[in-house]
């Protein structure tokens, strides 16, 4: 399984996704809400998929459509780009941690895989169904994850950088916006030259 892309790495989006998902439940709470999913692809060929929650089906199909014109991308058909994602179970851990004994304690505990990212914090996947189980474990033994979640995870990246790579950035920036998106995935890598500059 590839890692997860740098995008959905940057910190700063936290914030904004716990925003999304407060914004969901509400309007899930709201008759006649529905879940709706929306794929695509962004510029460069890569993969989206937005997961909204509304009340207008129509509406917010437009607005999410005019995003992905707007930012060289394109709406695809149901299941179009779906396939290329995995449901899992995510937990992280900061820089610091000690690596060693978390993948002892993390395979122990039954999880996937263990990931070390290159800012020295660490991804542990466990199966969406065992996710509670391990997590469990983990903190009882002393490792309390900075983000747990259970998130769709890109099976393949697409790398970018450059125009392609600030297009995209724009594109997932419009996207996040909409008001009844709850979360927005792709596969795109993108470059830290590009990173910097955001």
């Amino acid at each position: 399984m590839a890692g997860h892309s740098k995008w959905a790495n940057i910190r700063r989006r936290h914030a904004a996704q716990a925003r999304r998902r407060d914004r969901g439940a509400v309007a899930e709470a709201r008759a006649g809400s529905q879940s709706v999913r929306y794929e695509g692809y962004g510029p460069g060929g890569a993969a989206v998929m937005v997961e909204c929650v509304t009340e207008d089906r129509g509406g917010t199909g437009a607005r999410v459509r005019r995003a992905f014109l707007q930012h060289g991308g394109r709406l695809g058909a149901d299941g179009s780009v779906s396939y290329l994602f995995n449901t899992v179970g995510l937990m992280t851990y900061p820089p610091g941690t000690d690596e060693e004994r978390l993948m002892k304690a993390a395979l122990e505990a039954g999880a996937e895989d263990v990931v070390p990212n290159g800012d020295g914090s660490v991804e542990v996947l466990a199966d969406p169904l065992e996710f509670d189980a391990v997590r469990a474990v983990l903190t009882d033994r002393g490792f309390e994850p900075a983000t747990a979640e259970v998130t769709q995870r890109a099976a393949t990246t697409v790398v970018l950088s450059g125009e392609e790579a600030m297009s995209m950035v724009q594109l997932l920036d419009a996207l996040e916006g909409l008001d009844e998106v709850r979360d927005v995935y792709s596969n795109v890598e993108i470059s830290d030259e590009v990173l910097a500059r955001v």
